[in-house]
């Protein structure tokens, strides 16, 4: 697990700020945020060198793009062996109906979240490049209705320190 970074609120602010957008200039960052532009980009180069900010993303709509239906797929994957699960995962990761997929732990290996452009080629996708695989044991598909975005990630807040309370009042010796 690679060490937490210690972020001031002013880095806070930067991270929260791009996370909602990421083309930002640095001027209006800075400007929001209350640093120079200077400042900021040194704030912005930091957290980039430090592994704080990994990269930029360009989100793409899939039904836009003619992949109208998405689903998650759970995977069991057995014998659960690193010589089946490398091969596995490349293969998973390199089909273009693939959005993202995560190794659990549980009764499931691996989910898997997918664009399709309809049933027939969800239908299409399980058999021909999951069931087929004679590592993939089982495959449990769920339909995603909706989706949304959730608030930017920050750090946990600190956890309070507790303070030690004073002891209870002692029973009084005339008892009443």
């Amino acid at each position: 697990m690679a060490d937490s970074v210690v972020l001031d609120p002013v880095d806070l602010d930067i991270l929260r700020l791009l996370q909602n957008d990421a083309r930002t200039t640095y001027r209006d960052l800075a400007a929001q945020v209350g640093v120079a532009p200077s400042t900021c980009l040194d704030r912005v180069t930091r957290l980039r060198r430090s592994g704080v900010i990994l990269g930029h993303q360009l989100r793409l709509d899939p039904a836009r793009m003619g992949r109208g239906l998405e689903a998650l797929l759970s995977v069991q994957v057995r014998p659960h062996r690193r010589e089946l699960i490398g091969p596995f995962v490349e293969r998973i990761r390199a089909l273009p109906e693939s959005r993202a997929l995560f190794h659990l732990t549980g009764p499931d290996d691996y989910l898997v979240h997918v664009a399709v452009t309809g049933t027939a080629d969800l239908q299409r996708l399980v058999i021909d490049e999951f069931t087929s695989r004679r590592e993939v044991a089982r495959v449990e598909t769920r339909l995603i209705f909706q989706q949304w975005e959730c608030g930017p990630l920050l750090p946990p807040a600190p956890t309070p320190v507790p303070t030690s309370a004073p002891p209870p009042p002692s029973p009084s010796a005339s008892g009443g």
